[in-house]
């Protein structure tokens, strides 16, 4: 090969990589956000479990692993990166179910026994490692509902107990005892998800007859009002929204310095691995590093505020035991 050739062979090479490089930085944005996969959780491998986070330790009860109802329950240590069993969930094996924390407490209600909805509801002592069996919930009988725990209250709503539903009910644990609250507003939804930043609970996504859910609610506990947001989807005819594509059901979230994250979840049919982070300030959604792990649905989560876990779900029939976590101020090296 002469000289000449050897150039422009280096030439069209060089010209190959720069249109190659410029491909990949267009589908993956420059994305911030990398996953990490840290210790595989002890137990079996499951997906529909519940989970609620006390201080740095993540709870992971219940579930369904393809075979049977499961009723165990799981401490993740955040800090020492491992899992503990615990004493075992005492009601009915069950998938579906809600959990919230509460005053240093966790508490799980509703779900499904494979044969039943259920609305019984259970509070969890870490301290003792104890259950106690609390008031009922009012509800009817359900899976599928949302939760979360806000001003030393826990709240759940929503749900499928044949029809889909948006009804609200607030526990107060000082008093063992419920009340109904406002409804959350817009569609009903099974499979919501919900998070916590500065006081305020936000609900969004889900589904309601095969159609998947795209207004956003925040929740005031001090004048026990919900405020339509912004919706997840591009129905604006300004440019901020044109290329959400956040809509989905059973996704995951949690909270991170003030920013919430969703991730995971499914629409149509579709598993999700894109994850988009919320900032209440502006009412805004942008997309980061896409999870890690294999995509999957009805996984759970863990985050005390700081830090921000994933682990567990499912993809068809196969169910997952691993656990991801995503420092949200770093890029990933393997999207460039």
């Amino acid at each position: 090969m002469t000289a000449q050739k050897r150039f422009l062979f280096f030439l069209a090479a060089l010209f190959s990589f720069l249109v190659s490089s410029c491909g990949d930085d267009d589908d993956d944005d420059d994305l911030i956000g990398k996953w990490y996969r840290v210790s595989d959780f002890d137990g079996l491998a499951r997906g529909d479990a519940s989970s609620f986070t006390i201080g740095n330790k993540g709870y992971l009860v219940c579930g369904y692993d393809a075979k049977k109802r499961l009723s165990d329950l799981w401490e993740y240590d955040m800090d020492m990166d491992f899992w503990t069993q615990k004493t075992a969930f005492p009601g009915a094996p069950r998938n579906s179910a809600v959990a919230f924390a509460a005053n240093g407490k966790g508490y799980v209600g509703t779900g499904f026994d494979g044969e039943n909805y259920l609305n019984d509801f259970w509070e969890y002592s870490p301290s003792s490692d104890t259950w106690t069996q609390k008031a009922d919930f009012p509800g009817s009988a359900r899976y599928g509902a949302v939760a979360f725990g806000l001003a030393g209250k826990g709240y759940i709503g929503c749900g499928y107990d044949g029809n889909y539903l948006k009804d609200f009910y607030a526990f107060s644990p000082s008093s063992n005892s419920w009340e109904q609250i406002v409804s959350i507003g817009g569609s009903k939804r099974q499979g919501a998800t919900s998070f916590v930043i500065n006081d305020m609970a936000y609900i969004c996504c889900g589904q309601n007859n095969g159609d998947h859910i795209s207004d956003f609610w925040k929740y005031d506990p001090s004048s026990g009002l919900w405020t339509q947001l912004r919706d997840i989807v591009n129905t604006s005819d300004d440019d901020y929204d044109d290329n959400y594509a956040i809509v989905r059901m059973n996704a995951v979230s949690f909270i991170i310095d003030g920013a919430a994250y969703i991730a995971c979840g499914e629409n149509n049919g579709t598993l999700r691995s894109d994850t988009w982070k919320y900032s209440p300030a502006t009412d805004l959604w942008e997309s980061v590093s896409k999870f890690k792990g294999t995509a999957r649905t009805v996984a759970v989560s863990f985050s005390n505020g700081e830090r921000g876990f994933v682990v567990s779900g499912k993809s068809g029939t196969y169910r997952f035991d691993d656990i991801w976590e995503l420092h949200p101020y770093e890029y990933d090296d393997d999207d460039y």
